[in-house]
């Protein structure tokens, strides 16, 4: 086990690189006032360096909001009781560091508005029942019900992300107005879709549903109990939103 001093003083650090990519790219993102000791205890628990986008993002700031807050990428925020939960939080980390805590399958590193999940692949995909390679980006894609593999790890999947790359992800699941009904969610609510996303109603025209701001948790749960009830297959672990 690394101490947390040696996951932090480290060279060629991520933060400041990624802060640089930020400021460069055209997509809207916000990043969002971080909690240190937070930080720290998450990257202790994490056992991941700063030299990483993942270490940088959880030691150094509360999270990002893409696009107004569409996609949610977790870090370590100050705590506001609406605001975007940590990803100690949503991964249910201990209070404590407990070296015998894992993520399992894997660790959800953000969450969409639909009730989309990112999730960063653990060491055994094949025996959690997941697609793609350990340390790979998987998608809970609530349209489908299923996990998708986007081939690409977090470094890769952040760069796609600030080039552009949700644009032509979410192609046919956006809808005129889409960013000021955004906009006006707090960081624990998603959007819930009559018909559901995985309709075929919903394929045809998203723009004829209808739509409501429900907790991420709900949202999360029908996504789960819509799985085990049309195949009997458990997406397993979520976020604990």
């Amino acid at each position: 086990m690394r101490e947390v001093n040696e996951l932090i003083n480290v060279g060629d650090q991520a933060w400041p690189l990624l802060v640089q990519e930020l400021s460069g790219t055209d997509v809207p993102v916000e990043v969002l006032p971080g909690d240190a000791e937070m930080g720290r205890a998450s990257l202790l628990q994490l056992q991941v360096s700063a030299r990483s986008n993942l270490g940088g993002i959880v030691l150094n700031c509360g999270g990002l909001l893409v696009d107004s807050g569409w996609l949610r990428i977790f870090g370590s925020p100050g705590g506001a009781a609406e605001g975007l939960p940590g990803l100690a939080e949503i991964n249910a980390m201990p209070a404590a560091f407990d070296p015998a805590w894992s993520a399992g399958a894997g660790l959800v590193v953000a969450h969409d508005v639909l009730g989309g999940v990112f999730t960063l692949n653990g060491g055994n995909p094949r025996g959690s029942g997941r697609p793609g390679e350990p340390g790979e980006i998987l998608y809970f894609a609530p349209d489908a019900l299923r996990w998708e593999a986007l081939g690409a790890g977090h470094s890769a999947w952040l760069s796609w992300i600030l080039s552009g790359g949700l644009q032509e992800f979410y192609e046919g699941l956006r809808w005129d107005g889409w960013r000021d009904e955004v906009s006006g969610l707090n960081g624990r609510q998603g959007l819930s879709f009559f018909p559901p996303l995985w309709s075929a109603e919903a394929r045809q025209d998203v723009l004829a549903t209808s739509r409501r701001a429900v907790p991420m948790a709900e949202l999360l749960d029908l996504s789960r109990t819509a799985c085990l009830q049309f195949d009997g297959a458990d997406p397993g672990f979520l976020g604990a939103a």
